[in-house]
């Protein structure tokens, strides 16, 4: 078959499948770029406990150096996904790693906690650009039936990156001459090196036209989800969950977000475009996307502070006891990539993952400060398992059933509503567990121990003598484990919403090769 003359307004549309070795070299600077971004959040994990000592931080401030990149993340996705529809995605992608050595620069030489949150905005921007772009590009380059091929790299770097990054923050945490703001400042090299890969080896179709991104739908949108997310970091904390602050939060953030929707429905280039909620595999996806975020970020981004306080372990320690979870993923996601690829069905995945999630999170719910080590270790390979067939599947099916021409946008409505998931999250049950801990040392100690609203400092495990140290650990472990038992249900929703997803068959053409058919025929002109 003749192929069809590049429509107007697409600059390089490709003109035959890449073959597997430019895939290779294209997906290099990419894959070095999302080793960052993830190094960036696992490195620091261990790092939390002693940078809010040195720091002089409270319970509620280690929640927000996780939640306020998270929130920076969440609020942006969106718009990088929309730009990725419509700009270069090579130069946008550079840019976001640009933002996130900036973000790491001021992180590494931050003299107090107010201007490592601001730090921690600035990598989220960054990284939010990072992981929405990451699999945009993938999508872009590889057919979804042959994406499990690559699921393989994919899946190693995220390994090596998640099972690295504990481990190096733990040595630089334990070495003095070095210390915690290096977990900050090790990524710059990475992200610096990346930018160059990616200028020497990605070359994508670059689509130039002539629109307005939506700035008050993308404005909306960013305020909209910030206070909800805000409400849900400082209910519980600051004020009560039932007071006239919560009334005020929840009902502005509504009514932002019911602003956006007004705009979007009206904007020639939504940022979120409402009729992708109209495919059943995008909504389901959708929900059990937030389902996850809430249920998986919410939980085991406390498990490194439960390991040292509750355990007693050290940063290093800390970092090889996550191995099981992050095998477990990086296992059953290599795996289950290469069956789908082999076979081309996807379901029985995410319904596996999702079911296997939920029991590790109900598994997870029964730990203490005594639990066995080799029993813990099986309940977070367990976790992981399900985690790894359930994320990566539900973009792949939500991008497989989408027109090319939103494939962005779908993807980063995902991603969006995943990190939106885990920014509460993160937000809801930190606060959980502050005012858990609170009571409980209220109960052991008494008023004066519990500084008051959730606010009490985080200790330093190995200053305190036996008999306290004991309390405290038993506390932890309490508090932990109440996290695990509130997000297993949660997890379970989600196995409720992919059930109903409905399995389609793969495509065997990658998303510019669709998108340059699309737009040959004249489909999505008007979008």
């Amino acid at each position: 078959m003749k192929a069809s003359a590049p429509p107007a307004g697409v600059s390089d549309v490709v003109a035959g499948r890449m073959s597997r070795r430019e895939v290779l070299q294209a997906l290099s600077g990419l894959m070095v770029g999302l080793f960052v971004s993830i190094l960036a959040s696992t490195v620091v994990g261990n790092a939390l406990p002693r940078i809010i000592a040195d720091l002089n931080g409270s319970q509620t401030v280690y929640t927000w150096i996780v939640t306020t990149e998270l929130l920076a993340m969440t609020a942006t996705v969106p718009l990088w996904g929309k730009m990725a529809d419509l700009y270069s995605r090579k130069l946008l992608i550079q840019l976001s790693l640009g933002l996130f050595v900036v973000g790491s620069l001021i992180a590494g030489l931050t003299p107090n906690v107010e201007v490592l949150l601001v730090s921690r905005v600035v990598q989220g921007i960054g990284a939010g650009g990072m992981t929405a772009l990451a699999t945009i590009v993938m999508a872009a380059m590889i057919p979804p039936r042959e994406m499990g091929r690559y699921a393989g790299i994919f899946g190693a770097v995220f390994g090596v990156g998640t099972v690295a990054g504990p481990l190096i923050g733990g040595v630089l945490v334990d070495t003095s001459w070095l210390g915690w703001r290096w977990c900050f400042l090790i990524g710059v090299p990475f992200s610096l090196l990346s930018i160059v890969l990616l200028q020497r080896t990605l070359h994508l179709p670059v689509v130039r036209r002539q629109v307005r991104i939506d700035w008050a739908g993308a404005a909306l949108i960013t305020t909209g989800v910030s206070t909800v997310l805000v409400w849900s970091s400082l209910a519980g904390n600051k004020f009560a969950w039932a007071s006239g602050w919560t009334a005020l939060m929840v009902l502005g953030g509504l009514a932002l977000l019911g602003a956006a929707v007004y705009v979007e429905s009206r904007a020639a280039e939504p940022i979120i475009p409402l009729d992708l909620f109209r495919n059943r595999t995008v909504s389901l996806a959708t929900i059990a996307s937030v389902l996850v975020g809430v249920a998986m970020f919410g939980g085991s981004v406390f498990l490194s502070q439960y390991f040292q306080i509750a355990l007693g372990k050290s940063p290093t320690v800390a970092g090889l006891m996550s191995l099981p979870m992050i095998f477990g993923l990086l296992i059953s996601s290599t795996v289950a990539g290469q069956l789908i690829t082999k076979y081309g069905r996807w379901k029985m995945y995410l319904v596996g993952g999702a079911g296997t999630m939920t029991v590790g999170m109900a598994l997870l719910g029964t730990i203490d400060a005594h639990t066995n080590i080799i029993l813990l270790s099986v309940y977070m390979a367990v976790l992981g398992v399900g985690v790894g067939m359930l994320m990566q599947n539900l973009v792949l099916a939500a991008q497989n059933d989408v027109p090319a021409h939103e494939l962005g946008a779908a993807t980063s409505a995902l991603t969006f509503f995943r990190s939106m998931g885990g920014a509460i999250g993160v937000s809801a049950l930190g606060a959980v567990l502050a005012n858990r801990i609170t009571s409980l040392m209220t109960e052991k100690f008494g008023p004066a121990a519990a500084g008051g609203g959730g606010s009490t400092e985080v200790p330093d495990i190995t200053t305190l003598p036996e008999p306290v140290r004991s309390i405290v650990a038993d506390i932890y472990g309490t508090a932990t484990a109440d996290l695990f038992l509130v997000g297993a249900p949660i997890a379970f929703l989600a196995l409720i919403a992919v059930l109903f997803i409905k399995e389609k068959p793969l495509h065997t053409i990658s998303g510019d090769e669709r998108r340059a058919r699309e737009e040959a025929a004249g489909i999505g002109a008007a979008h």
